[in-house]
């Protein structure tokens, strides 16, 4: 399959892509028909009057191509006629292009699930911040989750205005938030020592080795799933974190930072675990960890918590808490044993040390409980010596 001069690409064994250019943008559209040359001329001659109509002004997106979604690129933005909805379709398909599969799928339900329903049938222009806020606080919800929705909606009205559409985005420098009472109950609840040999002990094979790995390297589970072996550096004792495999996409992601993309020591557990993965993976191909039950590598996290996971825990009657807290219990673990955040930050993947500072405060306070006594040890004889001759 390639593609011709004519604009036309042979796609499958079942239909063709043409590609046209409209109003400056670059289109392609896919038509099911079977290649052949009579079916190619068709589409040759279907095209050419597709171009010819472009040339003549009367080209319309919404009737040559109704079941596309690109026709929404080309709503007449005449005055105050864009509606919100239209709007906001067409910016999802221009983020496409911009945004990982998982961001994508989360910025796709807050627009057709919460700002949608809200706003359908309102102009851009007639969204006002005393709207904005009104309909955000009747909202039951975290100021976190609050600020998440306006973040999106932000974005896309900002847009709007990058593109002359509108004069002002209402969002620009404000945010909207509740006043909340501080919170009772922490995230962060690691599993203790005993509760991972209970869990632990519920598994086997593959999946005793990956859970073990988990609470030993601080890996998210989208990162876990991605690994491959020539990920493991032998010499060196280290994973290469370089991509994610999460549910929403279809192939592997980039870290969403730069300090994602990390080395990670791997400590004698890990380590312990990925010589036992060998015997079941290395010879099979690419991927350290294969789904048992299709016999290919996982294409997501969300299946781990499902069939292997939630199970486990059920049977070692260890409190349930999502495989995330897998995370949190290596950053507790190194943090009460007193490792350096500075490292620690680094290992998990953070561009700083603050984030971690406030998450883990707790154990960072309680982590080195002689801290102080080795600067005692190393300075009290001097120390001494100065106070004995004080008059």
């Amino acid at each position: 399959m390639g593609r011709n001069s004519s604009g036309i690409t042979q796609a499958s064994e079942s239909s063709y892509e043409i590609t046209f250019t409209y109003r400056g943008t670059r289109c392609r559209e896919r038509i099911k028909l079977k290649p052949s040359p009579t079916n190619l001329k068709r589409l040759q001659n279907h095209l050419g009057a597709i171009q010819d109509s472009i040339d003549k002004g009367t080209f319309n997106y919404a009737v040559t191509f109704p079941n596309s979604k690109r026709r929404l690129l080309f709503v007449d933005k005449q005055g105050d006629a864009l509606l919100i909805e239209n709007y906001l379709d067409e910016w999802l398909i221009t983020q496409e292009k911009k945004l990982k599969a998982s961001t994508l799928q989360g910025y796709t339900k807050i627009v057709n699930n919460l700002i949608i329903p809200e706003f359908k049938g309102k102009t851009l222009t007639d969204i006002k911040r005393f709207d904005i806020r009104k309909w955000l606080s009747e909202m039951d919800c975290s100021n976190k989750r609050l600020s998440n929705i306006q973040s999106v909606f932000r974005t896309a009205l900002q847009q709007a205005v990058d593109d002359e559409t509108i004069e002002n985005n209402p969002l620009y420098g404000w945010k909207y938030e509740n006043k909340q009472a501080p919170k009772t109950v922490d995230d962060v609840d690691p599993f203790n020592a005993a509760e991972q040999e209970l869990i632990l002990n519920e598994l086997d094979g593959q999946h005793r080795n990956m859970f073990q790995i988990f609470f030993w390297s601080g890996l998210r589970p989208s990162e876990l799933v991605a690994l491959q072996w020539d990920d493991i550096d032998w010499q060196r004792k280290t994973i290469s974190v370089t991509k994610s495999f999460t549910q929403a996409a279809k192939e592997f992601e980039e870290p969403k930072t730069k300090a994602g993309n990390r080395a990670v020591k791997l400590l004698q557990p890990a380590f312990d675990a990925l010589i036992n993965q060998k015997q079941f993976t290395l010879l099979e191909g690419k991927s350290i960890f294969i789904n048992e039950r299709t016999g290919e590598p996982y294409t997501g996290d969300q299946g781990l918590r499902k069939t292997i996971w939630m199970p486990a825990l059920k049977r070692a009657k260890v409190k349930y808490r999502r495989p995330y807290q897998t995370r949190h219990t290596y950053a507790s673990m190194m943090l009460t044993a007193g490792e350096s955040i500075a490292w620690l930050a680094e290992q998990m993947g953070h561009a700083d040390w603050a984030s971690l500072r406030k998450t883990y405060a707790k154990f960072i306070k309680d982590s080195i409980p002689d801290a102080g006594d080795k600067a005692v040890l190393m300075f009290s004889k001097k120390a001494g010596k100065k106070l004995a001759i004080t008059p």
